[in-house]
């Protein structure tokens, strides 16, 4: 069976860091970024409307992947990837900058579900879900790391975070040096797949929209957080460490992902995750540093909890001829939930009232997801005697 080497799958890791850094590469230097391009008046909107495009070409990227291929379509999105990114710089103007940025989030959504597409292709079984939780990994270090790397750029010049978006041509040229055209589709069939376990967990549309709660539920610190910490007297850089923090130990959470599952089953293991998505929002309903670190220790197990594992369960539950369009969907469903988030600021009540909304929904969701899993496994015992 022909396996992919080291540098194929350190590529694909790779290629993963580019999802989150998508919009929130802009995020330090916002203020000058968004006056030199000339909207500075709906500032926000350089980091959020990426994830509009995503959620709006999505569908699309999807056809394309199954018609097209993962490779080639890969191949094509890190290209327009780098190519848009960066050419933001000689635009000017709500129109030409915010449709740019649209399709920039568009062109990531191909990135994304071709990345996954392809991990699909080479891996099976249980290694398959232990390179999706790395997959969640480096999403999240990519966070880490371009956002500092950013920062310290934004410092120098408004215009140089821009150059970091041409970091996917690097990934492309990696692409095609280490990981083969060719994958071992063969073994596809030999894969042992349990479908009567599958139909008796989550379907595929229940799958999305747990993902859509998950990405909101951590989104909604990211948003919140820098001005909750500014009133409490905490600087930028405080606020960046902790931020920072969260991705970090979504990293480690995404590492053990795979064995905890494999001991409490899929179910539990994301109730686990909106359990302690709302333990992170009362650790934010406080003040003081403990209490806003055990927040951010919450939070980051809440998403590396949930992602990795929602992304593999959509590979598991998707025929091979339509997975593209599967993997699409799940990128709507991510984008989707991290857009939603624009509008919590209408929320009446301020910032307190949000987060106890959000420990309401996390709750909900907790609970909902451990009373059905608990009702199918006592089916399943039930069938089995």
């Amino acid at each position: 069976m022909k396996k992919l080497k080291a540098t194929g799958s350190y590529t694909l890791l790779c290629i993963a860091c580019l999802t989150i850094m998508v919009g929130a590469l802009v995020a330090p230097g916002l203020i000058s970024i968004s006056s030199a391009l000339g909207v500075a008046d709906n500032a926000i909107l350089l980091i959020t409307l990426p994830a509009l495009g995503a959620v709006i070409f999505a569908p699309i990227s999807g056809r394309l992947i199954d018609k097209y291929g993962a490779y080639k379509s890969l191949v094509a999105g890190l290209f327009l990837y780098g190519f848009l990114g960066a050419s933001v710089y000689c635009l000017h103007g709500p129109v030409f900058v915010f449709a740019n940025r649209i399709l920039l989030g568009g062109v990531t959504s191909v990135v994304m579900a071709g990345c996954t597409m392809l991990i699909s292709q080479w891996y099976f079984g249980q290694a398959r879900l232990g390179m999706m939780a790395k997959q969640g990994m480096a999403i999240e270090l990519g966070g880490v790391i371009f956002l500092f790397v950013g920062g310290l750029l934004a410092a120098q010049y408004w215009a140089l975070p821009l150059s970091l978006y041409l970091i996917a041509w690097l990934f492309l040229a990696m692409l095609l040096f280490f990981v083969p055209r060719q994958h071992p589709v063969e073994v596809e069939a030999d894969a042992p797949e349990d479908h009567t376990m599958l139909e008796r967990g989550l379907s595929l549309k229940s799958v999305y929209l747990v993902t859509v709660f998950s990405m909101v539920s951590f989104f909604v610190a990211v948003v919140l957080l820098p001005s909750t910490m500014h009133s409490q007297d905490y600087n930028e850089e405080q606020v960046g460490l902790l931020l920072a923090l969260i991705s970090l130990i979504a990293v480690a959470a995404a590492h053990f992902m795979p064995k905890v599952t494999k001991q409490l089953g899929e179910q539990n293991v994301l109730a686990l995750a909106f359990i302690s998505y709302g333990l992170s929002y009362i650790c934010f309903l406080q003040t003081g540093t403990p209490t806003l670190v055990s927040g951010a220790l919450f939070s980051g197990i809440g998403f590396g909890f949930s992602i990795p594992l929602l992304n593999h369960m959509t590979v598991e539950r998707s025929e091979a001829n339509v997975r593209g369009r599967n993997l699409s969907y799940f990128t709507m469903a991510v984008f989707f939930g991290q857009f939603l988030t624009s509008f919590i600021e209408y929320i009446p009540g301020g910032t307190d009232n949000v987060f106890i909304s959000s420990i309401i929904l996390s709750v909900t969701a907790a609970l909902t997801l451990f009373v059905t899993g608990s009702s199918k496994l006592q089916q399943v015992t039930t069938d089995e005697v």
